[in-house]
C-alpha cells in the first residue's frame, strides 16, 4: 500500500476512509467559507482520494493467495484436508486452511469459517471479508501481503460457537502455522478466537486495548473486534481503530529495533 501524502491529519483521514469512519469536521462560518474561496487559486492540490480496498477478483488472482506456501506449509495443508479429528469433518464441503503470504509479518486470526467460507475454502469472504479488507488497508497491509487463518478448519453447523473439544482438536494446526510462518505480530479478531489462543474466559472489552504475547516466542498479539460484530455494531469502529493504530505502531517498532 502506497502511504498516505501530507501530514498526520491527511494520513488520519486516509486510514479511516478506508475504515469506513466517517470523518466530522467543524462547518464554517460564512465569512471563514468566503475567504477560504478567495485564497482557493493558490491552495494546494487537494488530498487524491483514499485507494479502495482490493476486490474479490484482486485477491483471487493475487500471487500469494495461489502460490504454494511450500514444504512445509504444504504437508501441513494435507494432513488439514484429511483431518477427521471431530465431527465437524462430516458436514464440511471443505477445509478452510487459510490463504497468504508464507513470509507475511503479520498473521490474522478469527473464529472459524461460516457457509460462504466452507463453500470456496477461503477465511473471510463476504462482507466481513471486506470490511477485513479496508481494515487491513487501514493498518498498512493489505490482504496479499498478510497470512488469514482461523482457529478452526472446518464450519461448525449454523454458525453456532466451536465447542471446547472442536477447538483443542483444531488448534494444534494454527499453532504449526504460528510456528511456520513466524510472524512479527498477531492479529486476532473477535472473542472466541481471542478466548481460545490466550486460553482465558475474559471478555474482549477486557481483552482488546493491550498488547498480549502468544507463545514461547512471545509473539505480540492485538485483540479486535470481529468484522461481522462491526457490520451489526457500527458505533464500534472507532475502538477497533484505535486497536489498528496499536498493532500499526508495534509493527512499527519492531522493525525500528530489527
Amino acid at each position: 500500500m502506497r502511504a498516505a501524502r501530507g501530514g498526520p491529519a491527511a494520513r488520519r483521514a486516509h486510514y479511516l476512509a478506508a475504515l469506513g469512519i466517517d470523518l466530522w469536521t467543524a462547518r464554517l462560518r460564512p465569512a471563514a467559507a468566503a475567504a477560504g474561496a478567495a485564497g482557493a487559486a493558490g491552495a494546494a492540490p487537494a488530498m487524491p482520494a483514499p485507494r479502495p480496498a482490493p476486490t474479490e477478483e484482486q485477491l483471487a488472482s493475487a500471487p500469494c493467495a495461489v502460490a504454494p506456501l511450500g514444504p512445509g506449509w504444504e504437508e501441513l495443508r494435507a494432513q488439514v484436508r484429511d483431518c477427521r479429528r471431530c465431527g465437524l469433518c462430516e458436514g464440511r464441503t471443505q477445509t478452510v486452511f487459510g490463504v497468504g503470504s508464507a513470509q507475511a509479518e503479520l498473521l490474522v486470526v478469527g473464529e472459524a469459517p461460516g457457509a460462504e467460507e466452507d463453500r470456496q475454502g477461503e477465511p473471510f469472504v463476504g462482507r466481513a471479508g471486506q470490511l477485513l479488507n479496508s481494515m487491513l488497508v487501514a493498518l498498512g497491509r493489505p490482504r496479499e501481503t498478510v497470512f488469514i487463518a482461523n482457529i478452526l478448519k472446518c464450519r461448525p453447523p449454523g454458525n453456532r460457537d466451536p465447542s471446547p473439544a472442536e477447538v483443542a482438536s483444531c488448534l494444534p494446526y494454527l499453532q504449526r502455522q504460528i510456528q511456520l510462518l513466524g510472524p512479527r505480530l498477531i492479529l486476532v479478531v473477535g472473542r472466541i478466537a481471542a478466548q481460545s489462543l490466550l486460553a482465558t474466559d475474559t471478555s474482549i472489552g477486557r481483552l482488546r486495548g493491550q498488547l498480549h504475547r502468544y507463545g514461547t516466542q512471545a509473539t505480540p498479539m492485538v485483540v479486535t473486534y470481529h468484522p461481522a460484530y462491526l457490520l451489526r455494531s457500527p458505533v464500534e469502529k472507532r475502538r477497533a481503530w484505535a486497536d489498528l493504530k496499536a498493532a500499526r505502531a508495534e509493527l512499527a517498532s519492531d522493525a525500528a529495533g530489527a
